[in-house]
This record gives structure tokens, C-alpha cells and sequence, in this order.
């Protein structure tokens, strides 16, 4: 590759780095896990001779879409002959970025596929049980909720596993903290006892919805 190629490969990837508040080639190489080799290749023009993994991680840190990164580069080739292979190599690039996005695709649908049977599984038994119980209910109102309370359990074992947590119980007198909880009427500073009207739920660290709770009376 001709000097005045690089120059423009390395102006070009400069302008790229600084769109996207990256100061230098040595950031670049620490963000986006490829090493200075491979940066410098893409300057030298290589780039359809580079791998399409090490081309979507420059990309990604980029913030640029890998179609529009290839093309940016190839174009900078001031060669027929080279722009001719290198027009070929982008068919290819391309149809290797779409089969790894077909492979991607359909691994999702599969993992996704696990994810609920895993989730049918643990919930086999409330599947199963949950409509007779519910029709004996509505026959018999009287029914006990003692006796449906067990059927509830494979539900709560799923939020279990999934790391979902409720944020204090019903009844329960704590106090106020205006990032778990939710005044349903009145009002109360923080560290105030309330009283726990609904439960509210948290998965981890993070707040799925907040318990309602009201100021003591």
C-alpha cells in the first residue's frame, strides 16, 4: 500500500476516534480489545483481509455500523486493482456478517426456547393444579385460601430463580424510604414509620416496583 493510502486510512480513523471521544490509536486498542497490529493494518488498507470478529469489535467501540466501517475504508483505496479485490472481499465480509447474524438470531430463539420450558417446568404443577382449584372456588367461595396458598409456590420458586425479591411483606411496620416506598395517601419524611399496604418487588439491585405503604394512624 502506497504512503499516501495510510495517511488517509490514518487520517479517516482519526476523525472516526474523535467523533466518538476516543483521544488515540493506544484508547482504541485498550476499548475495543484488538491489538495496535491489527488498528495499523486497517490503516495499510487491509481491511478485507482482516477477520470479521476483530472488524465488529472496532466497529462497536466506533459506535459505527460494521457495513458502513468496511465501506468507509475501502473506498480510501486510490488502487482499481486493489478496490476491485477489495470490492470482493467486501461481498464476502458481508456475507459472513450476515450468517453470524442469522447464527445469532437463531441461537437467541433457542436459548429463548429453553428459557421457557425451563420456566414450564417449574411451573408445572400450578399449571396443572391452578384451573381446578380455581373452578372450586367459584363453586364454592367458602374455600379456604389456606388451601390454594401451596399452589402459589412453583410461582414464587420461578421469581427465586430469577432473583426477585419482595421488598418487605404485608402488615409490616418499618421505616419510610422514599427509594423502596410509595405513600398511598398523607405524607412522611423519610425514616417515619409507615405501614406495608402492597408488597413491592426488587430484582438484585434493582427496583421493579415499590411497596405502597401509608403513615401509621
Amino acid at each position: 500500500m502506497s504512503e499516501s493510502l495510510y495517511q488517509k486510512n490514518h487520517e479517516l480513523l482519526q476523525h472516526l476516534m474523535t467523533q466518538a471521544n476516543i483521544v488515540d490509536v493506544e484508547e482504541l486498542s485498550r476499548l475495543s480489545g484488538v491489538s495496535i497490529w491489527q488498528l495499523t493494518r486497517l490503516q495499510y488498507g487491509l481491511i478485507t483481509k482482516m477477520q470479521l470478529e476483530t472488524l465488529l469489535k472496532i466497529a462497536a467501540t466506533l459506535q459505527l455500523p460494521l457495513d458502513k466501517l468496511i465501506k468507509t475504508f475501502v473506498e480510501q483505496s486510490n488502487s482499481i486493482d486493489v478496490v476491485t479485490q477489495s470490492e470482493q472481499d467486501l461481498v464476502n465480509l458481508q456475507q459472513e456478517y450476515q450468517k453470524l447474524q442469522q447464527q445469532l438470531k437463531q441461537q437467541q430463539e433457542l436459548l429463548y426456547q429453553e428459557f421457557q420450558q425451563e420456566s414450564i417446568q417449574v411451573l408445572e404443577s400450578w399449571l396443572l393444579q391452578w384451573p381446578t382449584a380455581a373452578v372450586a372456588v367459584h363453586k364454592n367461595p367458602q374455600l379456604l385460601a389456606e388451601k390454594l396458598l401451596p399452589l402459589v409456590k412453583p410461582v414464587e420458586h420461578l421469581l427465586e430463580q430469577w432473583g426477585v425479591e419482595a421488598i418487605a411483606s404485608v402488615g409490616e411496620e418499618l421505616p419510610y424510604d422514599p427509594i423502596w416506598h410509595e405513600l398511598m395517601k398523607g405524607s412522611a419524611q423519610p425514616g417515619e414509620m409507615v405501614k406495608v399496604r402492597y408488597v413491592g418487588y426488587k430484582q438484585r439491585d434493582k427496583l421493579l416496583y415499590r411497596a405502597r405503604v401509608s403513615p401509621l394512624e
